[in-house]
């Protein structure tokens, strides 16, 4: 009978080195033990067990499917499984045996590692092969050399006693895990054979933990890299912890390193005896201490060129030190430097569990590109292009950031030849994937990395644009560096407030001299040619702005954690008030009509019934046949803020200078509230005042408090500079629409295409090539139908993470099916969600889930708005609710920006909000604090009587709040304090 636990102590170590019964994992960790490195003692459970255990419990599954049957079947018997096997429990005797022997690996009071490894398929319970000649694939086990199937199988760590069978099971269950099962089907094998050991290890209690390769896994340079973290190696490996990464190079023995501020690691909770791990707080004194010193980093580099002398192919390990500054190998597997195929052939044998010197290296195998990603990321430019967008809208996208940031670069003294040397990074700042606006963060890494200065705000910038774990980028410059550039940066911002003026007066008379353009193609597209070549000179200065106030408001916290010990909350309240910025006059000039329009009860009736015809009301408004005031309120704003829409830089979506009546939608929900320019002034000030009793009450220093109040009043101007011009770039899209929409009115009418707005699907250049001769295709009707179509099958398509990954040196089409999300979304903690507080206040009402901007206002009227991201044009949405949680966003970001001002209490940075958060759901924001809390129904407001109260039509019902702690009224929008 085959032993279903084996130690070194019962089998001489025989089994534990066959890599066909334990699995790759666990049989090179006998063969390092044997050669005599320090790996901790541990036993193992081989496939033999898995295999008993599975065929127990068949009698209770779904008949298995046949050979040949659809992908759905086989996943559903997958799942089958893994919930019999998850609810299991042992054999009494096999139960008995592993505690046996946890106790002599780790003591009766240890705890241990218990992890699965896949085992090949096709071997019997002796090791021997059975498996048809042709299933060669199936020779592929977790961490072979041709695939390592990281992540597909469980680990459990910190595992005392009492939670060791759970352990065993749960490994044995994940063998059916879904990722696994589409990855094994992906790859061309079959999930049903899927096989697991289990191995349980001492858990080595590190205080600091490696990665390392001995080759450079970007370029595979000999080269050994180490990426080191405090904590246990969970926190590298998944990315959690602040990693510090060094280079060791073997002919020099020069150690270099690229080190962050360490702020997280991961290990044990505190005061827990056992239990999965956590985020765990780095003490102040190691944030700014490199994890390993030089010798350390050199006797890491050796550890893996040993290992890599016993395989004799290039190695990733992974292991541990401990308080006494032991090094332990937890770890080792083939560097795997090309992703496998589908119908590869595996290495077999020896080398392929990596049991005995091999002579192929892990990279020969395969032509396919290396290991080296391209990062994408949409965290904020989605606020700008949600959604799919169509090639018009991504042509002129690509060209305002290659325009625009060549400026800025130039601006903040980058030489101009390196400008012209890196034009291919400029012209692909933003990608197109399957529709959806992507920035490719390499080249945004490696552009920005050319300005010294840019390492001031590398941290705040990352977070503003959502990067996390490995794409972040590498530190370029050191602090004297940074210093020398300090003088640079001072000169600008003193010339900042002048060139800001200049650029808006120079804007303004854009907009001038677009009312005076005639309706000829040639007169058409000599003006957008000269109106981008001007903005290409000048909108650099936008981002000069950005950079600024990031410095600032990065200067701004520091002082305010050390001088009162208060989060940032404070200093947002801080940035309320001050002069109105274009956005915000948008806003309050629609106010300003539906004033009006609420002052006429017949206007007033009419659009709030939901019966009437816009088109036609508003014809009867600038006809002047509801009185001169409303009339020329309406026609003023659409003269002056008529490009202010949702989905203000799509240029495929209509805005009230196309479609003026969609004007009445948006001041629907404000007739009927009752809104006022006054009131919403009074609100904003109110908010600003109470920052600043709250500032005088944490700094009495009256020094101190004049200084943060002086660093929060710039980051006031420079956040008003940076809506101002936001503005001005959506009338930049605003006037290429009208360009655009003129034109394809022409090609419509002149036969080339069926339909003026078939432009969507044409790109700037084609469009301007059909007039001017530079076009390449005559048969505009045809790409128009073949984007079409592909357009609209992506938007079908599922929401693509904001962050991810493609294998580098593929082209994109093959590149992104084997696509990976980077990091996780946070998931609520007992009913709380945290994120950036943006605005103060705290509100109770029921959540609307906003995934389509396009929802009428009117039912967000008093709910708190949770959505993705939000841009410009959902301002509208935004003052009809009582508070907003965005998913992304930062201090900086329009959302934020927007709740300060409207006085809306404002919590972005929410991962996983739209999820998290079901429509209708009862929740609690508090603004200051950067928390949402789902209240439980104990806590849920009675609502009595609601269905008998009277309300005007299509008026949503107005939840009714608990009452405010502060004393502060409750309104109808909500509880509000």
């Amino acid at each position: 009978m085959t032993d279903l636990v084996v130690t070194t102590a019962t089998d001489g170590g025989e089994v534990l080195a066959d890599a066909a019964r334990v699995g790759n994992k666990f049989a090179r960790q006998e063969v390092l033990r044997r050669a005599g490195f320090r790996v901790p003692e541990f036993f193992c459970l081989p496939a033999a067990a898995f295999d008993e255990a599975l065929d127990a419990l068949r009698p209770s599954l779904p008949a298995a499917p046949a050979d040949g049957a659809d992908r759905a079947e086989v996943e559903s018997w997958c799942a089958a499984a893994r919930e019999a096997l998850g609810g299991a429990r042992l054999p009494v005797a096999l139960a008995e045996r592993i505690r046996k022997e946890f106790a002599a690996v780790a003591g009766p009071e240890g705890l241990v590692a218990v992890r699965a490894c896949v085992v090949p398929a096709g071997t019997g319970t002796d090791g021997a092969a059975d498996a048809p000649e042709n299933d060669a694939a199936e020779a592929i086990g977790e961490d072979s050399a041709v695939d390592p199937f990281a992540g597909m199988s469980d680990s459990f760590l910190y595992v005392d006693e009492d939670g060791l069978e759970d352990a065993v099971l749960g490994c044995w269950a994940s063998a059916f895990n879904p990722q696994a099962v589409r990855y094994r089907t992906l790859r061309g094998l079959d999930p049903l054979r899927a096989r697991v050991a289990v191995g349980v290890q001492r858990m080595v209690l590190g205080t600091r933990s490696f990665v390392a390769f001995t080759r450079d896994p970007r370029d595979g340079a000999v080269r050994r890299v180490v990426a080191a973290a405090y904590g246990i190696g969970e926190g590298v490996v998944q990315e959690k912890a602040d990693i510090d990464h060094f280079f060791h190079d073997p002919a020099t023995d020069e150690v270099t390193a690229l080190t962050v501020r360490k702020q997280w690691s991961m290990g044990l909770a505190e005061g827990a005896a056992a239990g999965a791990p956590v985020l765990l707080p780095v003490a102040g004194e190691l944030a700014d201490v490199p994890v390993l010193d030089d010798d350390q980093v050199r006797a890491v580099a050796e550890l893996a060129a040993r290992v890599e002398e016993l395989f004799g192919v290039p190695q990733d390990i992974e292991g541990a030190l401990t308080e006494d500054g032991v090094v332990h190998l937890l770890q080792a597997r083939p560097l795997v430097t090309a992703p496998p195929t589908a119908g590869t052939s595996p290495a077999t044998g020896a080398a392929a569990a990596g049991t005995a010197p091999a002579t192929a290296t892990a990279d020969a195998a395969t032509e396919e590109p290396g290991n080296d990603q391209v990062y994408w990321g949409n965290h904020n430019i989605t606020e700008s292009f949600p959604g799919v967008s169509g090639a018009l809208t991504f042509s002129q996208s690509r060209e305002f950031y290659r325009r625009s940031f060549t400026d800025l670069y130039r601006r903040m003294g980058v030489p101009e030849s390196w400008v012209r040397d890196n034009a291919h990074r400029l012209a692909r700042m933003v990608g197109y994937l399957e529709g959806q606006v992507y920035y490719r963060l390499d080249d945004w890494h490696a552009l920005h990395g050319q300005m010294p200065m840019f390492e001031l705000v590398r941290r705040g910038w990352e977070q503003a644009m959502g990067i996390t774990g490995p794409a972040r980028g590498e530190r370029r410059w050191a602090a004297p560096a940074v210093a020398l550039a300090l003088p640079r940066l001072a000169w600008r911002s003193a010339l900042h407030p002048w060139q800001v003026k200049s650029f808006l007066r120079w804007w303004d008379r854009q907009m001038a001299e677009a009312e005076t353009i005639g309706d000829s193609p040639e007169e058409l597209i000599a003006f957008y040619r000269r109106l981008w070549e001007r903005a290409g000179e000048r909108w650099g200065v936008t981002l000069v702005n950005a950079f600024i106030a990031l410095v600032v408001l990065g200067a701004g916290s520091v002082l305010l954690r050390r001088w009162t010990g208060e989060g940032p909350q404070v200093l947002v309240g801080l940035m309320g008030g001050g002069r109105e910025n274009r956005s915000l006059e948008a806003v309050r000039a629609a106010m300003g009509l539906a004033e009006l329009v609420g002052a006429v009860p017949e206007l007033r009736a009419a659009v709030l019934d939901d019966a009437s015809d816009p088109e036609q009301l508003w014809q009867r408004i600038v006809e002047g046949q509801h009185g001169a005031a409303v009339r020329d309120a309406a026609r003023g704003y659409v003269a002056r803020y008529g490009d202010r829409a949702l989905h203000d830089l799509k240029l495929e979506e209509p805005t009230p200078r196309q479609r003026p009546w969609t004007v009445l939608a948006l001041i629907r929900p404000l007739v009927r509230q009752g809104a006022t320019v006054a009131a919403s002034r009074a609100d904003e000030q109110a908010a600003a005042r109470k920052a600043r009793e709250r500032l005088h009450e944490v700094l009495p220093n009256p020094v101190r408090r004049a200084v943060l109040l002086g660093v929060t009043s710039l980051a006031r101007d420079l956040a008003r500079i940076r809506e101002d011009t936001r503005f001005c770039r959506t009338q930049l899209f605003g006037l290429s629409r009208d360009v655009m929409w003129r034109l394809g009115a022409e090609l419509a009418r002149t036969g080339v295409l069926d339909d003026a707005l078939d432009v969507a699907d044409l790109t700037v250049e084609e469009v301007i090539g059909a007039f001017d001769g530079t076009g390449t295709v005559t048969d505009l009707r045809a790409l128009v139908a073949l984007r079409r179509t592909q357009r609209e099958r992506w938007a079908k398509n599922p929401q693509r993470p904001a962050l991810l990954g493609t294998p580098a040196g593929l082209p994109l089409a093959r590149a992104l099916p084997r696509a990976s999300a980077v990091g996780k979304a946070a998931a609520a903690d007992d009913g709380l969600l945290r994120g950036i507080g943006s605005s103060g206040g705290v509100v109770r009402g029921r959540a609307k889930v906003v995934l389509d901007p396009s929802t009428d206002p009117d039912l967000a009227a008093g709910r708190i708005l949770v959505a993705r991201e939000t841009d410009p044009g959902w301002l509208f949405l935004m003052m009809s609710a009582t508070g907003m949680v965005v998913e992304r966003g930062t201090l900086l970001s329009h959302t934020a920006i927007t709740g300060r001002l409207l006085g809306v209490p404002t919590v972005v940075a929410v991962p996983g909000a739209t999820t998290a958060i079901a429509d209708g759901a009862w929740i609690e924001l508090d603004g200051a604090a950067g928390t949402v809390r789902l209240l439980p129904p104990s806590e849920q407001p009675q609502e009595p009587g609601e269905s008998e109260q009277p309300q005007e039509s299509g008026e949503p019902e107005a939840p009714v709040g608990t009452a405010p702690t502060d004393g502060t009224a409750t309104t109808e929008k909500g509880d509000r304090t």
